[in-house]
């Protein structure tokens, strides 16, 4: 299989062969990262790792005119312990998630690539994405980009204040996305605003956030009873084509600048 061409290839497909000359060197792994997790009455348990493959799947279909893009398998089950109330969620420790990621990143860096994405689909986990990337730079030598789905939406598109700051999970985002890129998996007729208990003691306690510079350690009970927050109700297919497509536009502008960054000095 010729690597030398900018195109998008899975690593499974692969053969040992394939990697035995070697790589360009503005060659891009990509490591999607996700969670099975309760996502209240209305998402299956699935949802961030169905969403992180939809991200990338329409980074894929734009392609990219700088980098040979090796997807690797998404780790499909990661840290969750913040739903484990729920019937249903999947959960490592994180020791063995940075443990497992760690070691994936350093079989990469041994096939001769020095430039990994990986890609985090759960916000539960951004902190161990963080601890990853430094150890692979430390013991690798590699440069790694630390992206998160939604933060790559930025302010690409408009959600509303409430739902911006109090949607953190299950709301009108994700089921908006699920919409466009699983619909048969929403439960239509569970579909409801859930508030946020932060919206309330933030009233009280304005120094206590749910998220946020001074953001409080919670279980997803804590904050709406069915796990979930924000206002699915207000979900659209719509809309989640638009999240969607925002998010991949920025994932390739990544994936096409780490390619042609020339590493640290």
């Amino acid at each position: 299989m010729d690597l030398t061409a900018p195109a998008w290839i899975d690593w499974e497909h692969l053969s040992t062969a394939d990697l035995a000359d070697g790589v360009p060197s503005g060659a891009v792994a990509l490591l999607p990262v996700a969670a099975v997790e309760q996502h209240g009455p209305h998402l299956p348990l699935g949802t961030d790792a169905i969403l992180t493959d939809a991200v990338v799947a329409a980074a894929r279909a734009r392609g990219s005119a700088a980098a040979t893009v090796l997807r690797l398998p998404t780790q499909r089950v990661g840290l969750s312990p913040e739903h484990v109330a729920f019937p249903g969620t999947l959960s490592l420790d994180a020791e063995t998630v940075i443990a497992g990621w760690t070691a994936i990143g350093a079989s990469v860096a041994r096939a001769g690539l020095r430039k990994l994405v990986i890609l985090n689909g759960h916000g539960g986990q951004t902190g161990l994405v963080d601890v990853v990337a430094t150890r692979l730079r430390v013991d690798h030598g590699m440069t790694v980009v630390r992206a998160t789905t939604f933060r790559l939406l930025g302010d690409a598109v408009d959600l509303g204040a409430r739902e911006t700051r109090y949607g953190l999970h299950g709301g009108m985002l994700e089921t908006s996305m699920m919409l466009a890129a699983a619909p048969d998996l929403v439960r239509r007729d569970a579909l409801a605003d859930f508030a946020s208990a932060a919206e309330a003691w933030e009233t009280r306690f304005a120094a206590l956030e749910g998220e946020g510079d001074s953001g409080l350690g919670w279980m997803a009970q804590d904050l709406n009873p069915a796990g979930v927050t924000g206002d699915a109700s207000a979900a659209t297919a719509e809309l989640g084509g638009r999240i969607i497509d925002a998010m991949a536009s920025r994932l390739s502008a990544v994936i096409d600048d780490l390619a042609r960054f020339e590493g640290f000095g």
